[in-house]
């Protein structure tokens, strides 16, 4: 299936400045939206989905509806989990922009070096596709990598703890989405920003970060987490507003743009939205680092535990941030929520 268009950006194009424009939603079914999100945001939390924290919808640029829980503000910071996966992927972008990172290359994993592991390329790190052994299990901390390098023996060094892990397949063949292939990369994100391999580059990593894709971004509430390795957590740890995660699916939605410029080189975000992979369990498409739908709509999200969503709408040029604590037993009920939103602004253009 070919690739929806994602909205043209020209000199019309309306971008936040220090502050969102707030206007009216063209062709929405705004009294369906307002009902739906009271359904959701009228307590503080509810049998279908849990407790939900914060909502934006963003089209053409603008802030069209915005909903908080009873104990959550638009200054509130709220955990990523795996949205910061796919800021992960901007970033990397933004490297190959400066010429610091080639995609195609050999992953230069000093842990590597010596084994057939060395084939592994940035591109299947970014596929999820390297052919590790990993588990993402969330729950049962006896079988599960994830919760061991989070919080267990590889805590102090994530990408460490990750690149250790054994060749389970030939890299590219085989799909896993892994946690632990997300800190490898950004462990390679902050080695080339410091210049060279396996330093100390907590310090250069956050200014890279700060200034070349937060800031610019005017994600000014965003804050990062790091390891005692220097490494910052990009599998899981990034707090920012609702409204600053619009901004960051704004400029994805636009190809990696922002209004001074592209961020990222021409055809990154269509990378990372074309599908590579079909989770076998889940059954969603994967790109690079960005979970996608073959619908009609083009549609492309950042997913992260609990519910944590920033869905990209090209057909609508359309964001949705959602962000809650819904328990995974429910998530068939949050994406009929999303659904229901969508709905709201109307069907995909005829093409």
């Amino acid at each position: 299936m070919s690739l929806v268009p994602l909205p043209p950006v020209g000199p019309d194009s309306v971008w936040p400045g220090g502050e969102w424009t707030v206007a009216d939603a063209p062709e929405c079914d705004t009294d369906r939206l307002e009902a739906e999100l009271d359904r959701w945001f009228s307590r503080a939390e509810t049998p279908e989905l849990g407790a939900s924290l914060a909502f934006v919808a963003v089209r053409s640029g603008r802030i069209v509806s915005e909903r908080y829980g009873p104990d959550t503000r638009p200054t509130t910071t709220l955990l990523s989990w795996s949205v910061a996966k796919s800021v992960t992927q901007l970033a990397l972008g933004v490297l190959v922009a400066d010429g610091l990172l080639d995609p195609d290359a050999a992953a230069a994993v000093p842990e590597w070096s010596e084994d057939p592991r060395s084939a592994i390329t940035v591109t299947d790190l970014l596929r999820m596709r390297s052919g590790l052994a990993f588990v993402e299990d969330y729950v049962d901390d006896s079988v599960s990598d994830c919760l061991e390098m989070l919080w267990g023996t590889g805590a102090d060094d994530v990408a460490g703890y990750a690149a250790t892990r054994r060749a389970e397949h030939p890299p590219g063949t085989h799909f896993n989405y892994s946690s632990g292939t997300t800190n490898v990369l950004s462990r390679l994100l902050g080695d080339a920003v410091a210049g060279g391999s396996c330093r100390s580059n907590r310090t250069d990593t956050e200014r890279f970060l700060t200034e070349r894709v937060l800031h610019p971004l005017g994600m000014h509430s965003a804050s990062l987490r790091f390891d005692a390795a220097g490494t910052w957590v990009g599998s899981s740890y990034l707090y920012a507003t609702a409204r600053d995660y619009a901004r960051f699916g704004l400029c994805c939605l636009r190809g990696g743009r922002w209004s001074t410029g592209p961020l990222v080189p021409e055809g990154w975000m269509d990378r990372a939205r074309t599908r590579r992979s079909v989770d076998p369990e889940l059954g969603w498409g994967y790109g690079e680092h960005w979970w996608v739908r073959d619908d009609a709509h083009g549609t492309f999200w950042a997913n992260g535990y609990d519910g944590q969503v920033i869905l990209c709408v090209p057909a609508l040029d359309l964001v949705v941030v959602r962000l809650g604590r819904t328990p995974v037993d429910l998530r068939s009920n949050l994406w009929a929520f999303l659904d229901e939103v969508v709905d709201c602004f109307g069907p995909a253009p005829e093409s």
